[in-house]
């Protein structure tokens, strides 16, 4: 195998960690090749931004940055940019982003969504503290809800409120991630449950950096869970606006929320041990209740 192709391989596995499944068996071939390439560019560039590349160099290589600076994460997001700037007039140099051309012309897409994930990850590098709520929902704005309209752009079925309703999925679904993520977060000087919350629940950073969270710490994730949950259910609609194979996709987003929800309770809200994650039988479970919810709504 090639090294580029190993490269992009290596970043495409890291799909079966997700709370949900990227693109099942069950979808038409087609579908399934135009998510994967969509998610191998938000994954690598998630990993750019988190410091998470595989050893070795190779991406910095493909993007035209010396390894030896592979660690400076703006420059390699500039980079990054530069060369997805090629995907829509050029020949793009990483192996990733090739993949993505023939999607982006299939489907004609724009810039924007992908841009978006790009400055998410500027910011952070930038800004490591959401003072507010409001604040923590721009920031997902940018990493999280564009992923959910490129799905709707790559199925044909973008309308308004089929966007409003992915973008309450996606932003749910990134909340849900901060949540399991609270303790590698902060070992990455990050923290994302907004500082009015707490503020609010009296917990400090060195309580979140303790093995185990006490009591304030979990009354304040199981608060930031519940915010979660209502906007999961504010976005179940979305399900039963589709039909088919569609329906059953976006179900299985739904159900991954619900079911990492399930994880972080079941573990009494306490994340700081390690991120509680779903078992494959609750998510089938989670996946039944969101489609009986939506033949029942259709």
């Amino acid at each position: 195998m090639r090294s580029g192709d190993a490269t992009a391989r290596a970043t495409l596995d890291k799909s079966a960690d997700e709370n949900f499944p990227v693109a099942p068996f069950f979808l038409p071939r087609a579908w399934r090749g135009d998510l994967m390439a969509v998610y191998g560019y938000a994954r690598l560039v998630d990993d750019i931004g988190d410091g998470d590349l595989a050893p070795g160099g190779a991406d910095a290589c493909h993007l035209g940055v010396d390894p030896a600076r592979s660690d400076d994460r703006l420059l390699m997001l500039d980079a990054f940019e530069a060369d997805l700037g090629r995907v829509f007039d050029g020949e793009p140099r990483h192996p990733l982003l090739r993949a993505l051309r023939p999607t982006v012309e299939r489907h004609a897409l724009t810039p924007e969504p992908f841009l978006a994930l790009i400055a998410a990850n500027r910011q952070d590098q930038l800004v490591r503290r959401y003072a507010s709520y409001d604040e923590l929902l721009a920031y997902c704005e940018l990493s999280a809800n564009p992923v959910g309209r490129l799905v709707l752009s790559l199925t044909g079925t973008a309308s308004p409120e089929r966007i409003r309703r992915s973008d309450a999925v996606c932003t749910a679904l990134q909340i849900v991630e901060h949540l399991q993520d609270v303790a590698e977060d902060l070992g990455r000087d990050r923290v994302y449950l907004p500082a009015e919350d707490l503020e609010r629940f009296r917990v400090s950073e060195a309580d979140l950096a303790r093995p185990t969270g006490g009591a304030s710490v979990r009354a304040l994730v199981a608060y930031e869970a519940e915010r979660a949950r209502e906007l999961l259910n504010e976005g179940t609609p979305l399900v039963g606006s589709v039909h088919g194979r569609l329906r059953l996709l976006l179900a299985g987003f739904v159900a991954g929320g619900n079911a990492a929800l399930a994880a972080v309770a079941a573990a009494g809200f306490d994340v700081l041990p390690g991120p509680p994650r779903p078992t494959k039988s609750r998510l089938t479970r989670e996946v039944g209740a969101v489609l009986r919810r939506a033949r029942r709504e259709g």
